[in-house]
């Protein structure tokens, strides 16, 4: 089995069918989206392939250590991630087919309206140990 990060997009991928934000759908929207999502993870859990997932806060700041005595902080950018990651999940497949088969049944999450959103989801692959080194 190989395991693989889906990312839903706050921004950044190229626009969703329904392409309505969600900070503009009802209260009633936003809870049919989180339930489809819900679902699909308890249904990939019984089949063994669900491995985690979150959804991610828009909140975040960057962090570092520079030896001083106050770590520094800062609000950004965060053109990485924060601006652009919603959440994720990782599943763990026995195909790269299930793996697209998978990610394009959760980008049909309801929106605006109860109609698919048909969102871009982001599929990557964990990357697998490489070969060992034998001198």
């Amino acid at each position: 089995m190989a395991k693989y990060l889906l990312l839903k997009h706050y921004r950044g991928a190229p626009a969703p069918t329904n392409d309505v934000p969600m900070d503009q759908w009802t209260p009633q929207e936003v809870t049919a989206h989180v339930q489809y999502m819900r679902d699909f993870a308890a249904r990939l859990e019984r089949s063994g392939e669900f491995v985690d997932g979150q959804e991610l806060s828009p909140d975040g700041v960057f962090v570092r250590a520079d030896g001083a005595v106050r770590t520094p902080v800062t609000d950004g950018p965060f053109a990485e991630t924060k601006d652009l990651i919603a959440g994720w999940m990782v599943i763990d497949v026995d195909t790269y087919e299930r793996a697209l088969e998978l990610a394009a049944e959760l980008s049909a999450a309801p929106g605006a309206g109860g109609e698919p959103i048909n969102e871009w989801l982001e599929l990557r692959p964990f990357l697998s140990a490489g070969p060992a080194c034998v001198e």
